[in-house]
């Protein structure tokens, strides 16, 4: 037999509104104890520095993350003008400055630049392996590293307003791997001026908004009221762009034990199978079978 899993079996998603300087690994370690749920991961990381939308998978939901992380993101964030950080936001040292400030005319003319797919290198100080060894890591060594640039997707970016002329807020919908650190760097830098992250907020997260977050606190008395169950949101909320298909007991007894289903539908690279309002799995169709890829036991 195997070993018993401590905790409570708990499926489905939370999402949490990121607390400022808070790691989204303190996050899950929290929800973790709260909960005492036997497993929970993120849909994505958010620096310390950043608030917002933390997407928290529990249980079987955790098969499911890569959706997310696949998924748009929207943050709002401000540029501080004037000056560029060692780690491209508040949190570092400055490393040059400007007298140079923007108009809002200046801003708006230079935004669609920075629309579409573009080139973008990451921050020194970021999670990225550089020959097996996280960049940050090797930055706070004062190690001498080059990061290399990629290709990430920017759907749209907004200017929302110009409080003063020393700073800018913005908002920007982005595809997977999109730094937005290194997008106000940039914009500062094609602006003349400089400019780093002073405020950064994820307000979306592919089908998750602000609507539908909570506190820490919140979820604590969430707990202790005994409504966590009624909480959660459906594994299959992070799948409906998914198509889904319809099963009898018969197959859902046959796609958990691992068989193939016959079916007569066109070939698709995945779809959901649904037994009820309950997710079985996730599968393709090909060859005139249904074919299961990833299968839900809860």
């Amino acid at each position: 037999m195997g070993r018993k899993k401590k905790g409570i079996p708990i499926h489905g998603w939370l999402i949490i509104d990121k607390p400022l300087e808070m790691s989204s690994n303190n996050v899950v370690g929290k929800a973790r104890w709260l909960t005492k749920a036997q497993k929970v991961g993120h849909g994505g990381t958010l620096d310390p520095l950043a608030t917002g939308i933390l997407p928290l998978a529990f249980g079987e939901a955790t098969k499911t993350v890569s959706y997310v992380m696949d998924g748009t993101k929207t943050y709002r964030f401000e540029i501080s003008w004037g000056e560029s950080r060692t780690t491209d936001d508040a949190e570092g040292e400055v490393s040059a400055t400007s007298e140079h400030r923007p108009t809002r005319t200046d801003i708006e003319a230079i935004l669609n630049e920075f629309i579409g797919a573009i080139e973008q290198i990451p921050p020194k100080y970021s999670a990225l392996k550089i020959d097996g060894q996280r960049a940050y890591k090797l930055a706070r060594e004062d190690k001498d590293i080059e990061m290399t640039a990629r290709t990430v997707q920017i759907d749209d970016l907004r200017l929302i307003d110009c409080p003063d002329s020393e700073r800018a807020i913005f908002e920007v919908d982005c595809g997977k791997g999109t730094y937005v650190r290194s997008l106000g760097r940039d914009i500062g830098e094609k602006l003349g001026c400089l400019g780093y992250i002073s405020m950064l907020r994820r307000t979306k997260v592919g089908p998750f908004d602000e609507k539908s977050a909570i506190s820490l606190d919140l979820l604590e008395q969430i707990v202790h009221s005994g409504a966590l169950f009624e909480s959660l949101l459906a594994i299959e909320t992070v799948l409906d762009d998914i198509s889904a298909l319809a099963l009898t007991q018969d197959e859902t007894q046959k796609i958990r034990n691992g068989m193939a289903l016959k079916t007569d539908l066109a070939d698709t690279e995945t779809i959901r199978l649904m037994d009820a309002d309950k997710l079985v799995a996730l599968a393709k169709i090909e060859d005139g079978q249904v074919r299961p890829f990833r299968v839900f036991n809860y």
